[in-house]
């Protein structure tokens, strides 16, 4: 036992241990969630898309019609913010300005050289086209115009080849950011296909759909988790927020330096030539236009965060509405389990006033005690995880399972009322039921109580013995019932005769002796087997008395069969006793012979 509970203690022990290594060994398993990463990661990207990505990450968690609506209004601001994000980073890569050298230079001659050579080509390709158009006499073919767009869409290859190799040596990130927006809007339209009006119920009637305590803690669990997220997702923002405010104060700065230059050139404009002046004029209106996209950035996750906040009290609300229907059902419970106790304590009460025999008392008192728990654990269960959804199927599969842990119960049942028919037993019969006879004392709905007096042949004296059986023996068992019309039942009695006696004589004394006794009880029990006989078409049966001998060790046993009334019997066979006894003791010189005893009575062992 010590063993056993050594390995009850070291396996969930081990166990534990196992699983809180392995959560501990896998804690990063969701850094990869767009606001649980650093500040400022944001990948491969050029472009900062973590708004979009942490929106996208939170919007299946809203619950209810007011998380609805602040999930699709913090993604509409998110999706916005990222546009601009874009706008920025093409404006700032166009704005900035390189001066080429070295391979670069080449590449951009090569670029230049290609662009010219392409217009050409297109030139070419739309001339023909027209020439083709025009009436017959043309010397163009429709060869040549192939030969014409092959040689374009070549050389337009090239231009796009040198033109990406010219922004990997000049550090240009518009194509890449190009292509990173490109990829974003295919991912928006297929997001926006994939969005639906799911609906949604307001913030009590989504809580309260959750009508049972299991339901409502797994609620208040899944609505932590949630505010968790929207926490962080709202830091992220406002951080966010301090960041685009010091890039826009940047840009205020900047700008102002701009016009201020534009301002000081004017002083001296026969210096100033025109080109350079309006090179200052487009840095200045290309710094104002960032300026405007950083202030709508800022603006947008302003608002954003002003919606995680929302978004985040909202659910602080449900969280609380689910947090007050757990401590209901708490409450329900403890109201349950209080009325039990009472109930229980009612029903003992009682019965302490009840006059009745203390081992059914005893009984009476556990059955209640046990029907009241049951009731109160059910209840409880309800209040726990709710009713069945199946309750059709569960009430068959509860049926058949209770068909078969209680069918001796309900064979018992139906078996009382073939106890009670026609050919049943009462109270006072003496029956004999599964080896065990005895007179019956009380036939219960379910039970059947005998005072067991031994068998039928033997003494047949009360042993003092109560005996029950469930009543199923009716149907599935067998029983005698020895108390049938006239109560009539075959007995015997054993006689030894010594070997110096005259056992001929003796033998035919005892006979005449019980034939003389039981000759009204045979003929009245004939009657009334031939009367019954007759109506059911069977043979008739005889009442004689019967002699065997058989030889003994002693002289000769002598067995006289009879038949006698069940009630009867003990006082007829203390009267063939005596009688037989008298016989032993008094000479029979008066007997007949033995050779006029009847043979045919006589069976020899």
């Amino acid at each position: 036992m010590k063993e056993l509970r050594r390995l009850a203690i070291a396996i969930p022990t081990v166990l534990l241990v196992i699983c809180l290594a392995a959560a501990w060994w896998t804690r990063g398993a969701m850094a990869h969630m767009p606001f649980l990463k650093a500040n400022g990661g944001h990948g491969n990207s050029l472009v900062d898309q973590r708004p979009w990505q942490t929106i996208e990450s939170l919007v299946p968690l809203a619950v209810s019609a007011e998380e609805q609506s602040f999930a699709h209004e913090a993604a509409r601001l998110a999706d916005h913010e990222v546009d601009q994000a874009f706008a920025l980073a093409l404006r700032e890569a166009t704005f900035q300005t390189r001066t080429l050298t070295g391979d670069a230079l080449a590449v951009q001659q090569r670029v230049t050289q290609l662009q010219a050579l392409v217009k050409e080509d297109q030139g070419k390709v739309d001339a023909l086209t027209t020439s083709l158009k025009q009436p017959n006499g043309t010397t163009a073919s429709s060869d040549d115009l192939d030969a014409a767009k092959a040689q374009l869409q070549l050389d337009s290859d090239e231009l796009g080849d040198a033109t990406d190799l010219l922004s990997r040596a000049s550090g240009d990130k518009r194509g890449q950011i190009q292509q990173e927006l490109t990829a974003r809007q295919a991912a928006m339209k297929k997001y926006d296909a994939s969005q639906s009006n799911t609906g949604g119920q307001i913030g009590v009637l989504s809580a309260r759909r959750y009508g049972t305590l299991y339901g409502r803690i797994s609620s208040w669990f899944d609505q932590r988790s949630r505010m968790a997220l929207i926490e962080q997702a709202k830091a992220e923002t406002d951080s966010d927020v301090a960041t685009l405010s010091a890039k826009h104060a940047d840009f205020e700065r900047r700008v102002a330096a701009a016009a201020a230059n534009i301002n000081a050139s004017g002083a001296n404009a026969p210096t100033d030539t025109v080109k350079a002046r309006v090179a200052r004029l487009n840095k200045a209106h290309a710094l104002s236009q960032m300026h405007s996209i950083v202030e709508d950035q800022l603006q947008t996750q302003q608002q954003l965060s002003t919606t995680y906040g929302k978004w985040l009290a909202q659910v602080r609300v449900q969280h609380a509405i689910v947090a007050h229907l757990a401590l209901q059902s708490f409450s329900l419970i403890a109201f349950l389990i209080l009325c039990g106790v009472l109930l229980t304590t009612l029903c003992g009460k009682f019965l302490d006033g009840v006059h009745m025999e203390q081992r059914r008392l005893h009984t009476l008192r556990t059955i209640i005690i046990l029907g009241v728990q049951f009731v109160t654990l059910m209840l409880v269960l309800l209040v726990v995880f709710g009713a069945p959804s199946q309750v059709p199927t569960i009430l068959g599969l509860g049926a058949a399972g209770l068909t078969v842990v209680f069918q001796d119960f309900i064979l018992a049942f139906f078996g009382w009322f073939i106890l009670m028919g026609k050919n049943g037993i009462r109270v006072g019969d003496w029956v004999e039921i599964n080896g065990v006879g005895g007179e019956v004392v009380e036939i219960g709905l379910f039970r059947t109580a005998l005072l067991e007096t031994g068998n039928w042949t033997d003494k047949g004296h009360p042993t003092g013995r109560r005996v029950t059986f469930i009543n199923n023996f009716a149907i599935s068992g067998q029983y005698f019932n020895f108390s049938t019309t006239g109560q009539w039942m075959w007995d015997e009695i054993t006689v030894n005769i010594p070997p110096s006696l005259d056992s001929y004589k003796t033998i035919e004394a005892i006979h005449n002796t019980v034939m003389e006794q039981t000759e009204r009880d045979a003929k009245l029990a004939e009657q009334e087997w031939q009367t019954t006989t007759r109506h059911n078409g069977l043979s008739q049966f005889k009442a004689t008395p019967s002699v065997d001998m058989r030889p003994a060790a002693s002289g000769v046993d002598i067995v006289v069969r009879y038949v006698i009334r069940a009630g009867d019997r003990f006082g007829m066979r203390n009267r063939l006793y005596q009688s037989v006894i008298d016989l032993l003791h008094t000479p029979v010189d008066t007997a007949p012979k033995p050779n006029t005893i009847d043979q045919r009575e006589l069976t020899k062992v």
